[in-house]
């Protein structure tokens, strides 16, 4: 719905940071393809990434016109007549051309980037890409010259005539929580979590919210 429009910088810019996963398009001869994958954003750019032998980053890396969606589900919305339930959700669509990251300098910066979106403080706990491992990582950037957002929030909108129906009608709120940390099996002996890890976890934990 065109109402629904937001175009306002920050607010795009707020909803492409806080969502986790992205999902890329393009058509490459006459069949679309949509893919999942991780960006993240550095200023007016934005970074997403793959395999090197991926068909369709390939495709990306050489100009295909692309479109970059994201999309935070808050909430269901029940209303009391079939047709008008929905769901309160912030989207994003990205309009635009990757272009591919050549220099190392820059592929590593928008590794770094890729791992502080995960969860902040990790780059500086881990072991940095090898240059053989950037090398087999594609990173296309794509620049927020034509973005827009869409925006639902609120309670059901029904037909005058429906309010007087015995149905509950609301909304369901829909966050996305983190549990407790899962060590690997292969985790060497006496090594914990880390601030970083176990501080973000806490602030996305099952404790509601207030």
């Amino acid at each position: 719905m065109p109402a629904r429009g937001v175009y306002e910088r920050g607010a795009i810019e707020a909803i492409l940071d806080e969502a986790l996963v992205a999902h890329v398009g393009l058509v490459e001869d006459g069949q679309p393809y949509v893919i999942p994958t991780l960006h993240a954003r550095v200023g007016e750019v934005l970074y997403f990434h793959g395999s090197a032998a991926s068909r369709t980053i390939r495709a990306l890396a050489g100009g295909a016109p692309a479109c970059l969606t994201v999309t935070l589900l808050d909430g269901l919305v029940l209303a009391r007549s079939a047709v008008h339930h929905s769901v309160n959700y912030r989207s994003v669509v990205v309009l635009g051309v990757a272009s591919p990251v050549q220099g190392q300098a820059e592929r590593a910066e928008a590794l770094r980037a890729f791992t502080e979106r995960l969860v902040p403080g990790r780059w500086g706990e881990v072991r940095a890409p090898t240059d053989r491992e950037l090398k087999g990582v594609s990173v296309l950037a794509m620049h927020l010259r034509e973005a827009s957002a869409k925006v639902r929030s609120g309670p059901p909108l029904d037909d005058a005539d429906d309010y007087a129906l015995p149905v509950w009608a609301g909304v369901v709120p829909l966050r996305t929580i983190a549990g407790e940390p899962v060590a690997d099996p292969r985790l060497a002996p006496g090594v914990e979590p880390s601030g970083a890890v176990t501080g973000w976890s806490a602030q996305r934990s099952e404790q509601a919210p207030s």
